[in-house]
């Protein structure tokens, strides 16, 4: 399987990580205005009943999807569609460990490399839980993405990279997803402590809303990730939500862009 992640990553320009649930709205359309608009990876949603690391904005996303009948099948269904439309175009599935292992590890792992999924990031998988899912997508060469946090301190961080792949998602702040934001400094700071233990891209996201906040991590990281305000997009315009992420989407893309990597 082509390693995406890794070309992605690889260019000298930050990336744009931009997340939406599945089954929110017109899923496809909405996977592809946000391509369209210069995203480079997207994460795509499971639903879930109990998303305790979220938001209300996403909390309000899992709930109205699991009420429009979204199962995993159609989780599945929306990321084959999006690799045969965009073929080049990274996607990770993002969720929590239930719907995952449910049928079992080795049957999520071969589900995912059928879909043409690149990563998987499981919210509430711990390091110590790993053999539950880790052994089966790595055999499946899916990327275990794992997230980092402010608390995660010089003890604990070889734990969460052991068997990390692809990028390592540091949470900006400690708490939910939404509309809280960490200092500058502060990200700088734990990025760069956790880039000496690691030479995995670190994408950092929670919070990020605006294009001139998007600028200031880019300059610090290899990654930003959007998501609450993108799905309260979703919630407002319905139908017409394509043409709205298009153009915040855009904004966020050209403000990550130029943003040199590591220039601060």
């Amino acid at each position: 399987m082509t390693d995406r992640l890794a070309t992605t990553f690889a260019t000298p320009r930050p990336a744009l990580v931009c997340f939406l649930t599945a089954g929110d709205g017109d899923t496809a359309a909405n996977l592809d205005a946000l391509v369209e608009a210069g995203a480079d990876v997207i994460e795509l949603g499971m639903p879930f009943t109990d998303p305790m690391a979220d938001g209300p904005a996403i909390q309000a996303a899992n709930l109205r999807a699991l009420g429009a009948g979204t199962t995993t099948a159609d989780v599945l269904h929306e990321a084959t569609a999006f690799r045969a439309r965009h073929p080049n175009v990274p996607l990770i599935l993002m969720g929590y460990a239930n719907p995952m292992v449910r049928r079992g590890s080795n049957w999520f792992a071969a589900q995912c490399t059928k879909a043409g999924v690149d990563g998987v990031i499981c919210v509430d998988l711990a390091p110590e839980e790993d053999p539950d899912l880790g052994p089966a997508l790595r055999a499946a060469g899916i990327n275990l993405i794992r997230l980092a946090t402010p608390t995660t301190d010089e003890a604990r961080l070889p734990a969460v990279l052991d068997g990390s792949s692809g990028f390592l998602y540091y949470v900006s702040v400690a708490g939910i997803t939404g509309k809280q934001q960490a200092m500058l400094a502060s990200i700088e700071a734990n990025v760069a402590r956790i880039k000496q233990h690691t030479d995995l891209p670190v994408a950092v996201g929670f919070g990020v809303r605006t294009p001139e906040q998007a600028a200031a991590i880019a300059r610090v990281a290899d990654g930003v990730v959007v998501g609450s305000v993108l799905v309260e997009i979703v919630a407002e315009h319905g139908p017409a939500a394509p043409a709205h992420l298009r153009a915040l989407v855009g904004s966020l893309a050209e403000a990550v862009h130029c943003a040199p990597r590591g220039a601060a």
